[in-house]
């Protein structure tokens, strides 16, 4: 399992840089969890920059993560791999999250969406972003609607982590990588 070869089913995959960068965005989250929880960064990473890349072909329940994970093992990625990204997703039932590594996708997936989007609408990017005023765009219903706020309660929640923390800790580590994610300021014009 590599990075450059995770990247390149990525690519071929998917075309909208916009779900490309999203699929960033999440590996850069998942990544810094790792860090922090003394786990194996490489996994943790892959899985959150692989856990969409069969969305744009196939982006109705089951088939996503269904396809993907099938296209997965063909390419030979270990099962908590596979696993890990099926579990992102509620509606698959026979598979609970019960490792660290599928709590941690699951908090960081919807979260750092939320995230970029509150970015786009801000002058200064992600630069000096607070989780007061992530929070507050949650509790606007018609900002980034399609974002689903139980998801990123029961993410926080299910990771063992207070959400303002979570959302703050997230934050940071897509503004330590907000060149690559288009977050900075002036990235959005």
């Amino acid at each position: 399992m590599n990075r450059e070869a995770a990247w390149q089913l990525v690519c071929e995959y998917t075309q909208s840089d916009s779900l490309r960068k999203h699929m960033l965005a999440v590996e850069t989250a998942m990544r810094s969890y790792a860090a922090r929880f003394s786990e194996d960064v490489e996994t943790f990473g892959i899985v959150g920059l692989l856990h969409d890349f069969d969305y744009e072909r196939w982006p109705n329940p089951p088939d996503h993560p269904l396809q993907g994970a099938a296209i997965l093992a063909q390419h030979g990625y270990p099962e908590h791999v596979i696993y890990a990204i099926k579990s992102h997703a509620d509606y698959l039932t026979d598979c609970p999250r019960v490792s660290l590594l599928d709590k941690t996708l699951y908090a960081c997936d919807e979260l750092s969406g939320f995230i970029t989007a509150c970015a786009k609408v801000r002058p200064e990017g992600i630069v000096g972003m607070k989780a007061s005023s992530v929070k507050k765009k949650l509790k606007a219903k018609g900002f980034a609607a399609a974002v689903n706020r139980e998801d990123i309660t029961r993410g926080a929640a299910d990771l063992g982590v207070e959400l303002d923390e979570h959302i703050q800790f997230v934050v940071d580590a897509l503004e330590a990588n907000g060149a690559a994610l288009d977050l900075l300021p002036n990235a959005n014009n």
